[in-house]
């Protein structure tokens, strides 16, 4: 790849790519979905983020063990051959499309603090999201080095809310503390309560930490990735964890779970209810933000996947077909289209029942990367430790999600076969051992 701006990142974009990719709708409409976990809630994030970081690591180590390949999929190409390659690659690629259809209902979510009518209207909603899908591919299609200035902008800005849901809710335990507090938390159940429903609420907190791999996945567009991906990968990885256990925690555990479970706008709610509702519509602009922020993020992966995988001759040659400014244009147009159908065909359920099902979708599409990762971190001896912590950690999540989400993550993946078929002549062979020519 010889275009100029072929490697744009360093590490503070990669690590903006890593945190912008998992800061987004995710922790914004999560704490909805885990009202009625309580203090499971808590349980299932520590379990998922150390699960999570214990993937992070396996891959970062495989970046530094083989820098030459161009991102996650080709890695495991290498090390599996070309049908597991583009078996995973394809899996992965249907959980960017999926999670461009949860980010974009979620940010559609959070407007409709503004216009409520994206709350009521399924219609309305579902082309809302639509809209924002295609507007962020069009940015996109300006170039890789736009996506990331506006990647890194978002970020920042994403953090805000966050910050603020952390700072009040320790004023609130302070004051609970102090017995001044109008809120306490629920007390923490016996063992055998907190454990009950910790399947389901791990495949949950699943959704919000996929995106930790975004540096990864793109490594071909990151200066000195040896370095700079597994720098990014663990620091976002870490810093996003702690945030959410947080800021999810005090969300759940401070709000009645029949409000928060049926609210819209979590966030707003909280910061309304303890705060003041004008700030809490400031509050909702801030998470639309972010969620668009995260959509621009994952709307470049969508491209960059398949792009990476056609560049390790994984996929037939038109799969990476580049425009002028080395864009994927029919690769990011097609994604696209399948996030909207997905929306527009889960129109009839509620905005968070779309939310819910895409997430699901997109956290068992990403296990299969996730466990390649792991088997392969263990057949190079570069992480075997984590390899096998992260295997284990994705059995429990595969479990966790339910039938319905890992049968569509599988159907869908094997439609990829077809396209194997016509993959071009001499495609990648297994990788050798450690050690051999």
């Amino acid at each position: 790849m010889n275009h100029p701006d072929a490697r744009p990142f360093g590490f503070w974009t990669a690590t903006a790519l890593v945190v912008g990719g998992m800061i987004g709708t995710g922790i914004f409409m999560m704490p909805v979905s885990l009202a009625p976990f309580g203090w499971t809630s808590i349980l299932a994030w520590i379990v998922s983020i150390a699960g999570i970081c214990a993937i992070a690591h396996a891959l970062a180590a495989l970046v530094r063990d083989m820098p030459q390949e161009t991102g996650a999929i080709a890695i495991t190409g290498r090390v599996f051959g070309p049908l597991a390659g583009v078996l995973i690659g394809w899996a992965y690629w249907i959980s960017c499309w999926a999670a461009n259809a949860s980010i974009a209902v979620g940010a559609t979510s959070y407007l409709g603090a503004f216009l409520p009518v994206l709350g009521t209207s399924p219609l309305a909603g579902g082309l809302t999201a639509v809209g924002l899908i295609w507007l962020l591919t069009l940015l996109n299609l300006a170039g890789a080095r736009s996506a990331g200035i506006f990647q890194l902008t978002t970020t920042i800005l994403k953090i805000v809310p966050l910050v603020l849901v952390m700072v009040i809710g320790l004023w609130v335990m302070g004051q609970w503390v102090m017995g001044a507090g109008r809120a306490a938390p629920p007390l923490v159940p016996p063992p055998a309560m907190l454990l009950t429903g910790l399947g389901a609420a791990v495949a949950l907190t699943l959704f919000p930490l996929v995106g930790f791999e975004a540096a990864a996945m793109v490594a071909e567009r990151v200066r000195d990735p040896a370095r700079n991906v597994a720098r990014a990968t663990m620091a976002g990885t870490i810093a996003t964890g702690l945030i959410y256990i947080l800021v999810c925690g005090f969300i759940v555990l401070l709000l009645p779970p029949a409000a928060l479970g049926t609210s819209t706008a979590p966030f707003q709610l909280f910061i309304g209810t303890y705060w003041a509702d004008g700030v809490g519509l400031v509050i909702a602009a801030f998470a639309a933000i972010s969620a668009i922020g995260a959509l621009n993020c994952w709307v470049l992966l969508q491209g960059e996947v398949p792009l990476g995988m056609a560049r390790a001759r994984l996929l037939p040659g038109w799969f990476g077909r580049v425009s002028a400014r080395d864009v994927p244009v029919g690769m990011l147009l097609l994604s696209s289209a399948a996030s909207s159908i997905l929306v527009l065909s889960t129109a009839s359920r509620s905005l968070a029942g779309v939310f819910t099902f895409s997430a699901l979708l997109t956290a068992c599409a990403a296990l299969w990367l996730y466990v390649a990762v792991c088997i392969a971190a263990i057949i190079r001896r570069a992480a075997p430790v984590s390899g096998a912590t992260g295997l284990a950690f994705c059995a429990f999540a595969f479990w966790g999600s339910g039938f319905e989400a890992a049968a569509w993550s599988v159907a869908l993946t094997l439609t990829a076969v077809p396209i194997y078929m016509r993959r071009p002549k001499g495609a990648m062979a297994a990788a050798p051992e450690r050690g051999e020519p």
